[in-house]
């Protein structure tokens, strides 16, 4: 008899600690400011393009945030131009800064033609950019953090 109680009381405990886990506000994390700081053409083929699309990410908490992977999604001057998830671990240090990139194989003739204008324009002059995403954060209790921003960003490139 006395077992019984001691588990009824140990599952009482465990329900309020969850229900207590549940009402938990959204806003215990503060999201990333992420900026999509370089477009590199890197490769330049008929059937394939590669990109490499780098961004820098400013962490307003007062802890760490170790990221384990990024969800992300990229549009230039309005037309969507890559998205996806990709592993990457790194960690952006209490307010502090850090950089990741992600390499993009795309074939821009079969899936968005008009995207070769935005590519060849914007290596002459700045274009829109839109972000959306979300980082998959490796702590206890904290689910993955979206994130969104836009700005100007003139591409690069390394091919001849």
């Amino acid at each position: 008899m006395q077992i019984q109680i001691k588990k009824c009381m140990l599952l009482a405990l465990l329900m309020g600690s969850l229900s207590a886990c549940a009402s938990m506000p959204d806003n215990l994390v503060s999201a990333p400011r992420v900026q999509l700081s370089n477009v590199q053409v890197v490769g330049l083929g008929f059937q394939n393009q590669t990109f490499l699309l780098s961004f820098d990410v400013a962490n307003p908490n007062s802890f760490p945030l170790p990221v384990r992977n990024i969800g992300y999604g990229v549009k230039l001057d309005g037309q969507r131009f890559a998205s996806g998830q990709t592993s990457s671990e790194f960690t952006v240090p209490a307010h502090g800064d850090a950089s990741f990139a992600i390499s993009v194989d795309l074939n821009l003739l079969q899936t968005a033609p008009q995207l070769l204008y935005i590519v060849r324009d914007g290596t002459r002059r700045e274009i829109p950019y839109e972000l959306e995403g979300r980082f998959g954060i490796d702590l206890p209790l904290i689910p993955s953090i979206k994130y969104r921003s836009s700005g100007m960003i003139l591409l690069s490139s390394d091919v001849r």
